[in-house]
């Protein structure tokens, strides 16, 4: 009896080329998690995505109130919220790179 997992030998002693069950259960699992990979895949890089888009809005953002913050005649201190919305950025970056690298 040959054991699990070793090629099968034919009546003249041999080797039959095909799948062993290894491969074959390999094969299965495979086509198993491909789905479940496929969707992760995809979310990840509709995440990806926004996580661009995000920063770009922060960038445009952080400009608008500094040429805010520079036209105004009145002394509003705006740069408390200027460096919250690039510390934002900077985690923003910080996701999408963690992201990148998971991907």
């Amino acid at each position: 009896m040959a054991a699990a997992g070793s090629a099968a030998v034919s009546g003249a002693g041999t080797p039959v080329a095909g799948p062993t069950g290894r491969d074959l259960f390999a094969e299965g699992l495979l086509e198993f998690l491909r789905p479940s990979v496929q969707q992760l895949d995809s979310h990840v890089h509709a995440v990806r995505e926004s996580q661009v888009e995000l920063r770009e809005q922060i960038d445009n953002l952080a400009t608008e109130l500094y040429r805010i913050n520079e036209d105004q005649k009145v002394a509003l201190d705006l740069d408390p919220y200027v460096k919250k919305l690039l510390n934002a950025r900077r985690r923003v970056v910080l996701v999408n790179n963690i992201l990148q690298n998971a991907q």
